[in-house]
């Protein structure tokens, strides 16, 4: 019966916001707590997961207000001015290799294994080169995630180290062998941004090679001329190298790398308190809309998994196995695993779905490994930056400013074709059998 609720309560939550009958935030809220009264929890019980759910995902909450205040106050400075026309001096009027950067650049800063660092660091920068192109702001979105996506896979990132730890196998041995496969899933992404760059080429109706060199100049309003810092222009890229270095560290909570980023940054750069306050209330409304739809996420996810509706189906979804199927469990779990990231949380996954599927492989003669590296191609790897159920999509949506439905349709399949890709390397190398 849990099975059945909580399937019907994320069918329904993913239906109102890809059809976009509720917004994010208030499906979030409403649709999970539908569920749980209907399975029979009550209200003081729902009340307790919502409060759990939040509390797990406040340090990522906090960590994305004060980015959006630090990225901001260096926006305001002019950090970025120079930056972006430097990209723009590199990149011309040409939108290929614009899209091929931005997949590039999201690869080498996901090195952390960290989504929402990821987007913090590499999109701030690109945003504006897209708008003042005129380019979808979908593309961007799409190659950023898939980037990030795809090099999640590292043994240092979330799913590698769930999946090692629910299997009790060593993080070298589930990853080395996936190496050949990540590698052309990253190769393809830069094929997936080529065929991004070369249509937002001809919609743009830019020729290669063809008319004047593209040299950008930004005209300033005069809000904007007395809120520019040039004297702190260093001191503002050395504060974001360190802040860069903290979070690639590891050592220092990412919240707590942007709280006192953001206050030095405010501090050193408008030094005068009413100042202060009119930079905070300037990026006070998009830190507000994304914080709120970003514990609206912990909530749903408290429910979920709160009311144990997710355990359940997992344990019913293995159930139909048929055992002649055994060999193939791998090969489906490759093929599968990133449509699933739209149905469970990494957690969920790894330590309720995927031991059971590897138990029921194993008595059928398939190494569990094979399972678990099938697995980690595309669940809440190459799924996660479009998964509802990762507070990580909501933060690239928001920065981007596209619908979470519009996200989903123009990447699903980019993304799963990735997997795809990954999934054939890894049987043709005889990873595990078809």
């Amino acid at each position: 019966m849990l099975a059945l609720i909580g399937l019907l309560t994320i069918l329904v939550l993913l239906a109102t916001i890809l059809t976009k009958k509720l917004t994010p935030l208030a499906a979030l809220i409403v649709i999970p707590i539908i569920g749980a009264l209907a399975a029979g929890f009550g209200v003081l019980s729902t009340g307790k997961f919502i409060i759990q759910g939040v509390q797990n995902i406040a340090p990522v909450v906090a960590m994305f207000v004060f980015a959006i205040i630090f990225f901001g106050v260096l926006t305001d400075a002019g950090m970025f001015d120079p930056v972006i026309g430097g990209i723009l001096r590199v990149v011309g009027n040409h939108p290929t290799r614009i899209v091929m950067g931005s997949a590039l650049l999201a690869m080498i800063v996901h090195l952390d294994g960290s989504g929402a660092v990821t987007f913090l660091i590499a999109l701030p920068p690109l945003i504006p080169l897209y708008e003042r192109l005129k380019m979808d702001k979908r593309v961007l979105a799409c190659v950023v995630a898939l980037g990030a996506g795809t090099m999640n896979i590292v043994p240092w990132g979330g799913p590698t180290i769930r999946a090692a730890t629910a299997l009790q196998v060593s993080v070298t041995d589930l990853y080395n062998p996936v190496i050949p496969s990540q590698v052309c899933g990253l190769a393809f992404v830069m094929l997936v941004a080529y065929w991004l760059g070369r249509k937002e080429t001809r919609r743009l109706g830019v020729k290669n090679g063809g008319g004047e060199t593209f040299v950008y100049k930004r005209e300033l309003t005069e809000e904007e001329r007395q809120l520019r810092r040039p004297k702190t222009f260093w001191f503002n890229v050395i504060l974001t190298i360190a802040v860069v270095a903290g979070l690639i560290w590891g050592k220092l909570a990412p919240a707590v790398c942007f709280m006192v980023s953001a206050t030095l940054a405010l501090i050193v750069n408008y030094p005068n308190v009413s100042l202060q306050r009119a930079r905070v209330d300037a990026h006070a409304k998009a830190a507000l809309m994304m914080a709120s739809i970003l514990l609206a996420a912990g909530a749903f996810i408290g429910i979920m998994k709160g009311t144990a509706m997710i355990t359940d189906m997992a344990k019913a979804a293995v159930s139909i196995v048929p055992p002649e199927f055994g060999r193939h469990i791998p090969a489906a779990m490759s093929v599968l695993a990133m449509p699933f990231s739209l149905l469970f949380d990494p957690d969920s996954f790894y330590f309720g779905f995927l031991p059971i599927v590897a138990a029921i492989a194993k008595g059928l003669g398939v190494p569990p490994l094979q399972v678990g590296q099938a697995a980690i191609i595309g669940q809440m790897t190459t799924g996660f930056p479009i998964s509802p159920l990762t507070p990580s999509t909501f933060l690239l949506i928001g920065l981007v400013n596209v619908e979470l439905a519009d996200h989903q349709k123009f990447t699903f399949l980019y993304a799963f074709l990735t997997t795809i890709v990954m999934s054939i390397v890894s049987m043709l190398i005889g990873l595990y059998p078809l």
